[in-house]
């Protein structure tokens, strides 16, 4: 509970710092905070966790691991915003605040052990970005996403809430270790009322990580937000949404798996292929990542479909690698709109030219997306690809490597662009906090490409 605690008073100090125009002191202060709760999780007793507030929230070795994550991605999320906020003049304040008070709910999410806590993170992550993707008022596109956001934002909370009330009424707990005792005890006398809540929560589930069919928000709530809330949406929230998703049908659920892994196979199969064939239609940098997004959903979606020994530590190194390609894709297409002022693939137009460096970064980005060998990302497909092999789903790997393969296609247009075609482009500048990020990412795709290890050992 403290990391939660301390997030929690770490944004409302932050509200104050900006009533008294201590702009100064916004990111220090938040960064510290951060690194205080990220204390508070990683030398906490999680051999000797217990359910904690009424057995509502537990942090065990999972739930720390992915806070721990989704605290870390929102710093480098911090300093990348030192660029992002350099010539703005008002919200600053609002924006890290938000985006604490959102981080909050996402550590809630990834540590519940109660329906009641899941609703209540799931919804605090969700509001704060509700405002966050509207923020910018005079702006359309931001309004009509952030309207979109909204709408079916509240459209799957109502699909997850009736799927929870219909569990509640079979089994009369919102206890995840009493519902797994139920499954357990009544696994040949179920009634159909749980079946019923079943598909309800992973249509809520499926809605808030954004898996196809309940995908249509997300190209456009991607595009039409600021791009520091995008990269936010598409890490810490992705992250932790999938971490909920994991923890639910991983304790509770696998005794009645052979009900909704058709359901679930069915989806998986289709997210790939929306995602990766409307990616490869796009002209717009911004939605191109958006629709791939949902495509790396749908590999995600293998560790929950197929739950096996290795399914947490995959999902693992697959998030904190799709994370940090992310952070960098869009880091950089943020970069080059304020220097070139288009989001569209030619904006990429000899960049290799006179940012080498950059152009390099990016790269190594695109092509852990693509999942190319000595990255984290072919790592993380490995590790999901050989789970589900282990189970003779032979089909499902050939579909999936046929839109890994389209993924390619998509992910390497970047690159000639950068480095084949010509175009006048100038030397971008950016703060040394946002090479330290751009660095940092690099060098965590590179090293978990090269040695998973350091991060599977952890669970």
């Amino acid at each position: 509970m403290g990391a939660i605690v301390t997030l929690s008073l770490l944004g409302v100090l932050i509200l104050y710092l900006g009533l008294f125009k201590a702009r100064n002191l916004l990111l220090p202060v938040s960064l510290l905070g951060l690194v205080v709760a990220a204390g508070f999780l990683i030398w906490s007793p999680a051999d000797k966790a217990i359910p904690q507030f009424q057995g509502m929230i537990l942090f065990d070795d999972f739930a720390i691991v992915f806070s721990t994550i989704c605290i870390l991605l929102t710093g480098l999320v911090f300093l990348q915003s030192y660029d992002y906020f350099k010539t703005a003049k008002k919200n600053v304040a609002e924006y890290y605040s938000l985006l604490i008070f959102s981080l909050v709910g996402a550590v809630m999410v990834c540590s519940y052990h109660n329906f009641a806590m899941l609703f209540v993170g799931i919804e605090i992550m969700s509001v704060a970005l509700y405002i966050l993707v509207g923020i910018r008022k005079q702006d359309v596109l931001s309004n009509e996403a952030s309207l979109k956001y909204f709408i079916m934002g509240a459209f799957s909370t109502g699909f997850l809430l009736f799927g929870i009330a219909l569990l509640y009424g079979s089994v009369g707990s919102f206890d995840l270790a009493v519902l797994s005792s139920f499954v357990l005890d009544y696994s040949g006398n179920i009634p159909p009322m749980f079946y019923m809540g079943v598909l309800l929560i992973l249509t809520g589930l499926c809605f808030k990580v954004g898996a196809a069919p309940f995908h249509f928000w997300t190209p456009d709530v991607y595009d039409g937000a600021p791009t520091l809330i995008t990269i936010f949406m598409s890490t810490v929230v992705k992250i932790a949404s999938f971490a909920a998703f994991f923890r639910l049908f991983s304790e509770v659920l696998i005794p009645v798996e052979s009900f909704w892994t058709p359901v679930l196979l069915a989806i998986v199969i289709i997210t790939l292929f929306v995602g990766n064939i409307s990616a490869l239609k796009q002209s717009s940098f911004k939605r191109m990542m958006a629709y791939s997004s949902v495509s790396h959903a749908g590999y995600m979606l293998f560790a929950i479909l197929v739950i096996g020994h290795a399914a947490a530590s995959g999902l693992l190194i697959y998030s904190i690698a799709y994370a940090f390609a992310s952070i960098v894709a869009f880091g950089g297409l943020y970069l080059v709109k304020r220097e070139v002022g288009s989001e569209q693939f030619e904006a990429f137009n000899g960049l290799a030219k006179k940012n080498p460096v950059f152009a390099l970064i990016m790269t190594i980005a695109m092509l852990s997306l693509a999942g190319i060998p000595l990255t984290a990302g072919f790592m993380g497909k490995f590790m999901l690809f050989t789970n589900v092999m282990e189970t003779s789903q032979v089909v499902l790997i050939a579909l999936a490597a046929i839109n890994a393969a389209i993924g390619v296609v998509y992910y390497l247009r970047v690159v000639i662009h950068m480095y084949f075609k010509a175009a006048e482009t100038p030397k971008m500048e950016y703060s040394f906090s946002y090479n330290i990020v751009l660095i940092l990412c690099v060098i965590g795709t590179l090293l978990l490409g090269i040695y998973p290890g350091v991060i599977s050992v952890l669970l």
